[in-house]
């Protein structure tokens, strides 16, 4: 085996720091005594779709110029396996789930949604085996809107109403922890539930939904201008800012948050 070349004193502390999470974690495991045991990422995380914004503000863009997508990922633990924000209507979301990952939509365990907007639910169909899952706080607030929304509604609403209760009738309310490093995280705000999924393992990723719509939000410290509560949404955005190690926001592609805003 080569020896490791340290091309500075950052490099060699980077190295030193990626040992002590070895040490600790050989050292925890259940096997102690050997370290081929080690495993740098117990819980898989994949991008499967990167998704868009319609209208980015953090572009100036002042109209919907593009089709919104949400971004879908796909989290592999140690019991099941969680899809996030399923934003592609029926096949195509299969078709783009296999392509990236080789699966298929039964062998999804659980499909979770960051926020009951449409853009982050198109595909939620094909996922009939799956358990639907999202936040408590989410789920109330929706359907307390909607039944609200029914009482007054006319004949051609009604119906439309009715559809999206029902939906909401099978979505159930997801745990505190999904999976064995697998967390939800509360980061009202863009809705007035939308949660992400915390994933802690030697490193903090995440799957913040709306929260974060973007990179260039993220750096510039924007939240979504049509937030429920804007203010709730800032102190997410800031929660989120000082605890992730790696982003996967609503509407783009995952980054490292190297980069704190003030």
């Amino acid at each position: 085996m080569m020896p490791r070349v340290f091309t500075s004193a950052l490099h060699e502390s980077a190295y030193a720091s990626d040992l002590s999470h070895l040490l600790y974690h050989v050292t925890t495991s259940r096997h102690p005594q050997n370290v081929l045991d080690y495993s740098p990422m117990s819980t898989r995380i994949d991008v499967i779709l990167i998704g868009q914004l319609g209208q980015n503000s953090a572009w100036s863009e002042k109209n919907a110029v593009r089709p919104p997508v949400a971004t879908t990922s796909l989290i592999r633990g140690e019991q099941s396996t969680i899809l996030v924000d399923p934003t592609l209507d029926g096949e195509p979301m299969a078709r783009c789930l296999f392509d990236r990952t080789g699966l298929r939509p039964d062998q999804i365990d659980a499909v979770f949604l960051t926020s009951f907007h449409p853009t982050h639910r198109r595909g939620l169909a094909v996922f009939e085996r799956a358990s639907w899952l999202m936040s408590d706080a989410e789920r109330t607030a929706v359907v307390t809107h909607l039944e609200r929304l029914r009482e007054g509604a006319d004949a051609a609403t009604a119906p439309i109403i009715d559809q999206e209760l029902a939906v909401l009738e099978r979505i159930g309310a997801a745990d505190d922890v999904l999976d064995q490093n697998v967390h939800l995280f509360p980061s009202p705000g863009a809705t007035p539930g939308c949660s992400g999924l915390l994933i802690a393992d030697l490193q903090t990723t995440i799957i913040t939904g709306d929260a974060v719509l973007t990179r260039d939000h993220f750096e510039q410290g924007l939240v979504w201008e049509q937030a429920a509560d804007v203010e709730l949404a800032k102190s997410s955005l800031a929660e989120v800012n000082e605890i992730a190690d790696m982003i996967i926001p609503g509407h783009d592609n995952l980054f490292a948050s190297s980069v704190r805003f003030m």
